[in-house]
C-alpha cells in the first residue's frame, strides 16, 4: 500500500512534502495562533529533509549537545543517505495507511514521536557505519531520554515502519526489522541474558507485533505473521503465523501478506 501511495503522488506530480505544506498553510490560515509555528518547522523549508533535520535537533537537544550541533548532525547524515528521503517518505505514509486516527500528512510529520524516534535513529545508524560510534552513542541516548524509544545504533530497520504510539520500544544491537513492518507501545526485541554476539530478533517483512510483546533471543518472525498483545515469543515463528501467550504458541495461521497493514490486533482472520 505504501508504494502504492508514492506512485499516486509521482503520477500527480507532487512530491509528498508539496503536500504536507499545502495542508500546513492550509492550517496556518484557518488557525493563525499556528501560523508562526507552521512557518519554522514546515513552510519555510524548500525540502522535508531540511526540515526533518531542524525539527528532530530542536526536540533532542539539551545543554551538552545543543540544538544546533545536532542540527549539523542531521544535515550531514541524511545529505550522505541517497535513500533516506524515500525512506522517510514511506514510514509517514506507513502511519498515514494504518493509523485510524491519523488524518492528514503533515500532523504524521509534526506531531507522531515514533517516527521522530525512528528518523532520528537512521541518523544514528549512519553514524554508526561511519564508525562515529561515541556520537551515535549520544543520539541514541537523547532519542530514548525525549521519545521513550530505545535503539540500538547498530541494529537494522527497513522502511515502511510504523511505531504506533512508541512508548518503551526497545530494539537490540544485533535486531533485524525488515520492510513494512508495524510495532506498537512496549514491545522489547531483546536477548534473552548476557550473551554476545548475534542475539536479537530477526522480525521479517509484513509482520505486525502488538503492544507489550516480547521477542527475545536470536530467532525469527516469519514473513506475514501477527505478534499479539503481551505475547512473549522464545522460539522461531513461520511466516504467516498467529502466535499468542506467555510463553507464545501458534494459534492459527493466516494468508494475508502483510498484517502490518491491517493492523488488526485481534485473531479475526486466523485459521487453524
Amino acid at each position: 500500500m505504501v508504494e502504492q501511495l508514492l506512485r499516486v503522488f509521482r503520477f500527480m506530480n507532487q512530491s509528498l512534502w508539496q503536500q504536507i505544506q499545502q495542508e500546513a498553510a492550509k492550517v496556518a490560515a484557518e488557525e493563525p495562533v499556528l501560523a508562526s509555528f507552521l512557518q519554522v518547522t514546515i513552510l519555510k523549508h524548500d525540502t522535508m529533509l531540511a526540515a526533518l533535520g531542524f525539527l528532530l535537533a530542536e526536540k533532542l537537544g539539551c545543554n551538552a549537545t545543543s540544538a544546533l550541533t545536532l542540527h549539523e548532525v542531521f544535515e550531514e547524515a541524511f545529505g550522505a543517505d541517497r535513500e533516506m528521503e524515500d525512506k522517510v517518505n514511506c514510514d509517514i505514509l506507513a502511519i498515514y495507511n494504518r493509523d485510524s486516527a491519523c488524518q492528514d500528512l503533515f500532523s504524521t510529520f509534526l506531531y507522531y514521536k515514533g517516527f521522530h524516534a525512528l528518523q532520528a535513529w537512521r541518523a544514528a545508524h549512519w553514524l554508526w557505519q561511519q564508525g562515529r560510534k561515541p556520537l551515535a552513542l549520544v543520539l541514541q541516548n537523547r532519542i530514548s531520554v525525549s521519545f521513550g524509544v530505545d535503539i540500538h545504533p547498530a541494529a537494522q530497520i527497513g522502511r515502511g515502519i510504523m511505531f504506533d504510539h512508541a512508548t518503551g520500544i526497545v530494539i537490540g544491537e544485533t535486531a533485524v526489522v525488515e520492510d513494512c513492518v508495524s510495532i506498537l507501545q512496549s514491545v522489547t526485541l531483546g536477548g534473552t541474558g548476557k550473551e554476545t554476539g548475534d542475539r536479537h530478533p530477526k522480525v521479517r517483512r509484513g509482520v505486525m507485533i502488538g503492544p507489550g510483546a516480547k521477542i527475545l533471543g536470536n530467532i525469527e518472525i516469519g514473513a506475514g505473521s501477527k505478534v499479539t498483545a503481551a505475547s512473549v515469543v522464545l522460539n522461531d515463528i513461520p511466516a504467516h503465523s498467529v502466535v499468542a501467550g506467555v510463553p507464545a504458541t501458534v494459534v492459527g495461521t493466516n494468508n494475508i501478506e502483510a498484517p502490518a497493514e491491517l493492523m488488526d490486533q485481534g485473531l479475526s482472520g486466523c485459521c487453524d
